[in-house]
């Protein structure tokens, strides 16, 4: 280990810009959502899969060029404003995804996390804090999702999984299998506004589901009524003992069926 005998000046970065390489025969337009290839670490449009950088603050035209041949400016973190599918004035700190450079949800199985709402601004439309370098997908911990807008039969292949349920699902039954079957880790996400979807989840006749304040009986449902979900309520239910599924996690109003 050798220390310092002299100065050294270094190349110091400041505020909230950054610079990518740009892959190979692309444009990131003005504005675009840029996400970053992770077998290659360019930048590019953002694609559902990638990891997310920033917003370009320029065109980038690099159609005729080697990768890395440009780079991208992005802004890193701020403040912006974006239309995101089904924006209402309840959905403040609520996370936003994006499935493409320019098109943003409220479903974390459409693609990569951007940041939270911080202003409702109108129907469809909202202020969007983001920072790539702090905040955190607060579903980063389930990497594999599904969006759900019907009837679904769960099975031992979902063990893990984050299910999405959007208001195209209200009220359809999620029916779990046998205990003996064995399903573990299952999560059930609202992702409707406010008062637009019913979450039911229907366990086997020989089942129960227990949990917080939630008696068991068998072949009861466990419901998050139309009248009381937020987007973002959620269960993860898993194995319990013979009797049936334990609750291990909830958020929301959830009861069992009367």
């Amino acid at each position: 280990m050798t220390t310092l005998a002299a100065n050294k000046p270094r190349a110091f970065e400041l505020g909230d810009r950054n610079h990518i390489p740009v892959i190979a025969s692309d444009i990131i337009y003005e504005g675009a959502a840029v996400g970053i290839v992770d077998a290659s670490g360019h930048a590019r449009p953002l694609n559902a899969a990638d990891r997310f950088a920033g917003f370009a603050e320029f065109k980038a035209d690099n159609s005729a060029g080697a990768a890395a041949a440009i780079n991208v400016q992005v802004v890193k973190s701020g403040e912006v404003q974006l239309s995101v599918t089904g924006a209402v004035i309840t959905d403040v700190g609520q996370p936003v995804y994006a499935s493409d450079d320019d098109t943003f949800s409220f479903n974390p199985a459409d693609g990569a996390f951007i940041g939270f709402v911080k202003r409702y601004v109108s129907a469809g439309v909202a202020v969007v804090e983001f920072d790539t370098g702090k905040f955190l997908d607060p579903w980063a911990h389930k990497t594999v999702r599904e969006t759900l807008t019907g009837t679904k039969t769960f099975d031992a292949q979902d063990c893990g999984k984050l299910f999405c349920v959007t208001d195209a699902g209200d009220a359809d039954a999620l029916t779990l299998p046998a205990i003996a079957d064995g399903l573990g880790g299952l999560t059930i996400l609202a992702v409707g506004a406010f008062g637009t979807t019913a979450v039911t989840v229907d366990p086997a006749a020989a089942d129960m589901i227990l949990g917080p304040d939630i008696t068991g009986a068998d072949n009861k449902d466990l419901i998050c009524t139309k009248a009381t979900p937020r987007r973002g309520d959620y269960v993860t239910l898993d194995l319990g003992d013979a009797d049936g599924y334990v609750v291990t996690e909830m958020r929301g109003t959830w009861a069992r069926q009367a």
